[in-house]
């Protein structure tokens, strides 16, 4: 596919017409957030009752045995894969094979590691790598292949694995936007999977991460560098609660109305206000980033995320599935990215809009907060030697995407005139080719 087609077949699925007037921002008395933290004030109570937790290592079993005989409890997904990396110790210029929508932090650590970050273009329906840019990415340099689930939706990974287990290459899954509760541990066919609790994250634990390592020597070996690493300050989980204690406080209606006014008049940029107040690592070098992730998590971190597995909030996770889909189904064909994507449960839900700006304006006008970058993962570029893998379609998605909130706390009727306020009154084409 080339650079024109993708651009074209994406222009076309999804096409906002021009409506007048910007949006007042004076004018918002209620605004509802992009993302409703997936927490209730019972769980910051109880954060707040495991600060004195105290056995880190004791803590750890705890929670690894909750999750699996293979689990591995770790500070952040991406130290999990930091560890990782560090116990295969890869021969240098190896090639990490990545779905080419990720988190960038995660190509940075494969390069900080000697490694070449290779793209895989996506398969827009469902956010899948698409196998034949898998097979036409390997090379006698290839070692690894990280797929990453995005946006609530899985990818199936049968097709990919097929070509791992034939080629030696260790497959590795992100399931960090794609936590569905305690009985899923991760695919058995990859060898890795990895799990987010961070504070946007589905049953928050504020922090913290859980690593399936299929292989024993494997996790024998990740396990034996992390205890190496310190443990994470008290101090710092304690900073977290409140951190996220003052996120939820802002992001009620009325006071986000307030803050976006506020922005506005200051002519401060509200979308790096919200997206920075979430950030667990902030934007940094590369040695920066890994100094702060080589932590092992704190015992209150833990006690607090072994509570959130025993607590797992299945109502809400399916009302979220179930707003997401009927928020879909208003919409023309098309418009939302990765709707084929199986078991989706909508942890956040993406639109391609041809005029990304103009969609957010008019949800804003509407009360929805409609963002750009709702989620940190952005498409990342072939490495200059292989500009054939260039993800085009990724790029162009990405450059389109807007997010729209779609949770079940939304009052009743607002996803009617979410969908009635974004959707064009023409849609050209959609996404299946």
């Amino acid at each position: 596919m080339t650079a024109l087609q993708a651009d074209t077949e994406i222009e076309t699925a999804s096409r906002l017409t021009a409506r007048p007037g910007p949006a007042d921002s004076g004018a918002m008395k209620h605004l509802y957030a992009r993302h409703r933290l997936d927490l209730r004030p019972a769980d910051l109570v109880g954060a707040l009752a495991a600060l004195p937790a105290t056995g880190q290592e004791r803590a750890a079993g705890e929670v690894e045995r909750l999750w699996s005989a293979d689990g591995l409890a770790c500070y952040s997904v991406r130290s999990g894969f930091h560890l990782l990396l560090k116990a295969l110790a890869l021969p240098p210029g190896s090639d990490v094979l990545f779905s080419a929508v990720t988190h960038p932090d995660m190509p940075r650590l494969a390069q900080h590691h000697g490694l070449v970050p290779v793209p895989i273009d996506l398969e827009p329906t469902t956010l899948a790598p698409r196998p034949e840019l898998v097979f036409r990415a390997i090379t006698d340099r290839t070692r690894m292949l990280v797929v990453a689930h995005l946006f609530g939706g899985r990818v199936d990974l049968g097709p990919v694995a097929e070509i791992c287990r034939s080629n030696g290459i260790l497959l590795v899954e992100d399931c960090a936007q794609a936590f569905q509760g305690p009985a899923g541990s991760g695919d058995s066919l990859a060898d890795v999977s990895m799990f987010s609790f961070g504070i946007l994250k589905t049953s928050t634990a504020l922090g913290g991460a859980m690593l399936t390592v299929r292989n024993p020597e494997l996790l024998v070996r990740v396990r034996s560098i992390q205890l190496r690493w310190p443990v994470q300050k008290r101090i710092a989980h304690l900073k977290r609660i409140v951190q996220t204690a003052v996120f939820v406080a802002m992001t009620k209606p009325a006071p986000y109305a307030l803050l976006a006014r506020l922005a506005f008049a200051l002519e401060i940029d509200f979308d790096r206000l919200v997206n920075s107040s979430a950030r667990a690592f902030p934007a940094g070098a590369t040695d920066d980033l890994v100094r702060r992730l080589e932590h092992r998590p704190s015992a209150p971190l833990l006690k607090f995320l072994a509570r959130r597995l025993n607590t797992f909030d299945h109502a809400r996770l399916l009302a979220r599935a179930v707003a997401g889909e009927e928020l879909a189904a208003m919409l023309p064909s098309g418009f939302h990215v990765g709707g084929l994507a199986l078991d989706h449960t909508h942890w956040l839900f993406p639109i391609v809009a041809e005029r990304p700006d103009q969609a957010i304006e008019m949800a804003r006008a509407a009360g929805f907060d409609a963002a750009r970058a709702a989620s940190s993962v952005k498409s990342i570029s072939a490495p200059a030697h292989r500009p054939d893998l260039e993800p085009v379609c990724a790029q162009a998605m990405m450059s389109r995407l807007v997010f729209l909130p779609a949770y079940p706390e939304l009052p009743p009727g607002a996803l009617e005139t979410l969908a009635s306020t974004v959707e064009g009154d023409e849609v050209h084409a959609h996404f299946a080719r």
